[in-house]
């Protein structure tokens, strides 16, 4: 089904067929087609059950991690109030201070975010291939924890309490109309209270219908490496690169 008729029919196929965007769906008088707007329906649905989910705890088990919360008494709080979620909780913070190694190289968090599914249908993989990737180069990792209803900044508390050279923190992202399990890899060197945005680094779009999670997990190998190699990620690790970049062809 779409539409009637296209103008351009075979330009209209190849658009198709390199985007799951919604374009030439046709419409039916004013409004969309019944197949198009139960589509539409149905990813909407899925969407709101990404954020409103739960994290099974046969998962958080099966990777061994402990669960600790942030300011976010609930759901509703947490979507009204994104501070809340960067924020971890008193309890979490001695329960991390009791639990997790302290100054590791690399230190692993996972939270639900705003997709539960997210994590679901693809931290294992992400996180296990990883692992994988961080043993070959012989780097330490921390105490991995599982954080609910957290957000990207609540790396930086972390940060405070364990001092590890850098964290890495899978999150769910924020659910579209097109993937409502797409999962994000932040990044930072030495977060601490006070870290600027553009001193963090992602890695996102890590699904089945984008960066394959397996694949997004030896990658962040990669990634981790280089930031040691030059003690700093985002903005800072560009510029550190084009300097030395700079510098090797003024020789």
């Amino acid at each position: 089904m779409g539409m009637n008729d296209p103008y351009n029919k075979e330009e209209l196929d190849a658009l198709k067929a390199n985007t799951p965007a919604r374009i030439g769906v046709g419409r039916a008088g004013t409004r969309p087609k019944t197949d198009s707007w139960l589509k539409f329906r149905f990813d909407h649905a899925a969407a709101v059950d990404a954020v409103y989910g739960e994290v099974s705890e046969i998962l958080l088990k099966r990777l061994n991690l402990f669960k600790v919360k942030t300011r976010a008494g609930d759901k509703e709080v947490y979507l009204r109030r994104p501070d809340y979620g960067r924020k971890l909780s008193d309890e979490a913070k001695r329960m991390i201070e009791a639990k997790c190694i302290k100054n590791p190289t690399v230190q692993i968090i996972i939270s639900d975010g705003l997709s539960a599914k997210a994590i679901e249908d693809n931290v294992e993989d992400v996180y296990l291939s990883f692992k994988q990737s961080l043993a070959g180069a012989k780097l330490d990792t921390g105490t991995p924890f599982y954080i609910e209803k957290g957000r990207v900044a609540v790396m930086d508390d972390i940060g405070e309490i364990l001092r590890p050279k850098v964290i890495v923190l899978l999150i769910g992202e924020r659910p579209g109309l097109v993937s409502a399990e797409s999962l994000s890899a932040y990044i930072c060197y030495k977060p601490c209270l006070g870290t600027i945005e553009a001193e963090r680094m992602v890695i996102s779009n890590i699904h089945k219908g984008g960066i394959p999670p397996v694949e997004a997990g030896a990658h962040l190998g990669t990634v981790i490496q280089k930031i040691l190699k030059y003690q700093a990620s985002g903005m800072s690790l560009v510029k550190k690169e084009n300097e030395e970049e700079m510098s090797a062809e003024s020789v």
